[in-house]
């Protein structure tokens, strides 16, 4: 039976594999030991950099296509409690007929959120196969050939082989210590991710919803998966998995501190920070308090500063009015 997954991920894992050995080509080109671990950890995080980099658009666009559904989210509640009770397949079909013809009316589409998503699975799954492969010693399918492979997979980081796991550890004091500091950098990130999501960018109707329930139980559950990836999962795959969650928390920060959900306790902040940054141009605002009031801030603007003239000049000018 042919390889189905295999085959549609094979054009991926071939990109994949082009930007890897060209990320270490050029390591290797600059003085660094071809065969060293911590040449092939840096070509990977170059290469988790621009798969990333590529995928901002599409961030963008989740961004947007969720800042819609919030829009709408009063309207949609509305037609549930329109409905609400009423478990006649009549009033189901209506209550979907008047949902959908909201989306429509406004542009927006429930599953455009989820889309990112699922177009970065098959990315995911690509570089862990990429990885994996390349570090038990499996040729790869372009740019990895045999040679390359074979390094990869006898590359050591400070003395620990990158495709060891603490599974396989066989008591390597290196490799655990080293995956141990991993699975906390990487619990870390993740934990700081999601708390600054649910403690900063939600509006106080998502908070009330089960979502926002749901969330709060996975920024607990998250670590003992952590855990259990660090327990299985090769060093160099966890180097990937380490950049990417770094990688996150930077861009949410930064998502959030320039494009936060409307009504969130982030929105507030940058009202505030935008502001302040009026005020000292010197521009009438209206400043949004500590609790959320507004209030009036009148500040003058400058005038432009007169010039003092000398004698002789200022003779020359009333000469010339007469």
């Amino acid at each position: 039976m042919p390889d189905i997954f295999g085959t549609i991920l094979w054009p991926i894992k071939w990109l994949v594999e082009a930007i890897l050995v060209a990320f270490h080509t050029v390591l290797s080109g600059i003085g660094l030991d071809p065969d060293d671990g911590l040449t092939w950890v840096l070509s990977i995080v170059g290469l988790v950099l621009v798969v990333r980099a590529c995928l901002i658009p599409i961030f963008v666009r989740q961004i947007k296509s969720q800042r819609r559904m919030l829009e709408v989210a009063p309207q949609i509640k509305k037609i549930q409690d329109k409905y609400k009770g009423k478990k006649d397949q009549f009033s189901r079909e209506a209550m979907s007929r008047e949902t959908m013809e909201l989306y429509k009316r406004t542009g927006t589409n429930p599953l455009s959120s989820c889309l990112p998503l699922l177009i970065q699975m098959p990315i995911f799954f690509s570089l862990f196969s990429v990885l994996h492969n390349a570090q038990t010693g499996l040729n790869g399918i372009g740019l990895l050939n045999p040679e390359l492979s074979k390094s990869f997979g006898e590359a050591e980081l400070f003395g620990a082989p990158l495709h060891l796991a603490i599974s396989t550890a066989d008591g390597n004091v290196l490799v655990i210590v080293i995956a141990v500091t991993m699975v906390i950098l990487m619990t870390g990130s993740q934990f700081i991710t999601q708390l600054q999501i649910m403690s900063k960018n939600q509006s106080p109707e998502m908070k009330a919803s089960p979502t926002f329930k749901q969330q709060r139980i996975l920024l607990y559950i998250l670590p003992l998966v952590f855990a259990f990836s660090g327990f299985t999962f090769p060093l160099g795959v966890m180097f990937y998995w380490l950049t990417t969650n770094i990688w996150t928390m930077v861009q949410q920060f930064l998502v959030i501190r320039n494009m936060p959900t409307p009504g969130s306790e982030a929105a507030l902040a940058r009202e505030i920070r935008m502001a302040r940054k009026n005020q000292a141009r010197g521009i009438t605002v209206t400043e949004i308090n500590s609790v959320g009031e507004s209030v009036e801030v009148e500040k003058k603007v400058p005038t432009q500063r007169v010039q003092p003239v000398n004698k002789n000049r200022a003779k020359k000018q009333t000469g010339n009015k007469k």
